[in-house]
């Protein structure tokens, strides 16, 4: 009997935790009545022309879908550089990190800004490899951080959203 205890406390936590969880108000972001529904296929978005800006555009149509009838403009300007992280007392460079930023602008189609940013993140790779293994992580890290800055993007994105014409 004694061990049912724990088990029959634990259901019961899990369902209040349940009840006062469906009870708190929140809505699916994108779902109807969400705050970033206004977004969702209604941005076109305007990126760098390279491999990283690809991987932006891309993560973003993810996030916010693509625009089938663009309602806003996302521009955006990335930036990238790499330094060194660890050197070894013979100098030699073992990892480097990535610095990435991007700077965005949403504008409504007339032109009129709705709002900007920058955003910036890192992340690092290593180099004790040969030089195809190094020149491959350095290119999945400039990838990450691509994937990153658009995460981030998104994100004030949608805390703008419900500043945004309907």
């Amino acid at each position: 009997m004694s061990s049912d205890r724990p088990t029959l406390l634990s259901r019961r936590a899990s369902l209040l935790g349940l009840l006062a969880f469906a009870g708190c108000g929140l809505t699916p972001i994108y779902g109807t009545g969400g705050q970033a529904q206004v977004l969702r296929n209604a941005v076109a978005f305007t990126s760098p022309n390279t491999v990283e800006g690809f991987r932006l555009r891309e993560r973003l149509e993810e996030r916010l879908g693509r625009a089938s009838e663009p309602r806003f403009d996302l521009s955006v300007t990335m930036s990238k550089d790499a330094a060194p992280a660890t050197i070894t007392p013979e100098g030699d460079i073992t990892r480097f990190n990535i610095n990435g930023t991007a700077e965005w602008a949403l504008s409504d189609k007339t032109g009129q800004t709705l709002g900007t940013g920058t955003v910036s993140t890192f992340t690092g790779y290593s180099a004790t490899g040969s030089t195809v293994a190094t020149q491959t992580a350095a290119n999945d890290a400039a990838d990450r951080v691509a994937i990153a800055l658009a995460d981030l993007i998104a994100a004030r994105l949608i805390l703008l959203s419900s500043e945004l014409p309907q």
